[in-house]
């Protein structure tokens, strides 16, 4: 009997019969779908890379990721968070940006904000930005626009008005969202509220820190957030800036963290708990390690 397959001129694909097997006695058409994509890149891409190109949307891409890897087709996954966007960014194709344009009128609407709010024409890789965010994420066109817009205002503090973010910041942003949960308008405004109120304090943190009234560079408003999503108020800073200068003689950034991430893992966040933790010891000579009752107390 003859073939009944059109020939195509460019097959390379190899399925090997286990794999065929497989996946047909688990009749999961997506996790099928999904391998022969990946055998056309020889494996070389993350799965959840290829949502622009099958024009998925997140949820479906990793269900039948994780078929396959159900399978033992897909090595198993090295973590549960959903991908950063320079490592697994799906790349979605001119063709796709145009159709999710001509289609949706949500999306058109959420593209047009953000050109106003940002004061400029979007290109297609920026369009693109924003469909990854909605369609990968599942982030809805509201959120995003509130994301966009703590990112214009995150700028604009830090660097003067006129100054607008990059789509790449946006992006990074959206991912940190998602990673958070904050995927609702109601989740969105609680963390920017939250978010606000953390800003009125950075400058006590600052303050305590010796660092005068200027505001934080980048780098050492990330320290700040994270102390606070420790739950530090700026004395306890305070205690771990004395104990840093005191052992570096001058501010370390690192080593500032270090004393508190161990503070906080010994559930001591207030001055008095960590007065009381600390038990009044008092500087020691050092152990053969080098390491004296100060430097991680």
């Amino acid at each position: 009997m003859s073939s009944i397959l059109v020939q195509t001129g460019d097959e390379g694909i190899t399925l090997t019969g286990q794999a065929a097997n497989r996946l047909l006695e688990r009749g999961d058409g997506d996790a099928a779908l999904l391998y022969l994509a990946l055998l056309r890149r020889r494996g070389t891409v993350p799965p959840r890379s290829l949502a622009g190109e099958l024009r998925w949307d997140r949820l479906r891409i990793e269900a039948a990721e994780g078929t396959l890897r159900e399978l033992g087709l897909v090595a198993p996954a090295a973590e549960e968070l959903p991908p950063e966007p320079a490592e697994e960014k799906p790349a979605y194709r001119q063709a796709d940006i145009a159709d999710r344009l001509e289609g949706s009128a949500e999306f058109r609407g959420l593209t047009a904000e953000v050109e106003r709010k940002l004061g400029k024409k979007l290109t297609a890789p920026d369009v693109g930005v924003l469909l990854g965010l909605n369609d990968y994420l599942g982030l809805p066109a509201d959120v995003i626009y509130l994301l966009v817009c703590h990112c214009a205002e995150r700028v604009q503090r830090r660097y003067g008005p006129g100054r607008r973010p990059g789509m790449k910041q946006i992006e990074r942003e959206g991912y940190a969202w998602a990673r958070r949960g904050i995927d609702s308008q109601g989740a969105a405004a609680e963390y920017l509220k939250n978010y606000a109120r953390r800003q009125e304090l950075v400058p006590q943190y600052m303050r305590v820190l010796g660092l005068g009234e200027r505001a934080p560079a980048a780098s050492e408003e990330k320290y700040l957030t994270v102390w606070q999503e420790m739950g530090f108020p700026p004395e306890t800073v305070a205690l771990a800036y004395d104990k840093t200068v005191f052992k570096c003689h001058e501010l370390k950034w690192p080593y500032l963290n270090g004393i508190l991430k161990r503070w906080h893992e010994a559930g001591l966040h207030t001055p008095e708990e960590v007065e009381a933790g600390d038990g009044g010891r008092k500087p020691q000579e050092k152990s053969a390690g080098g390491t004296s009752a100060w430097e991680y107390v």
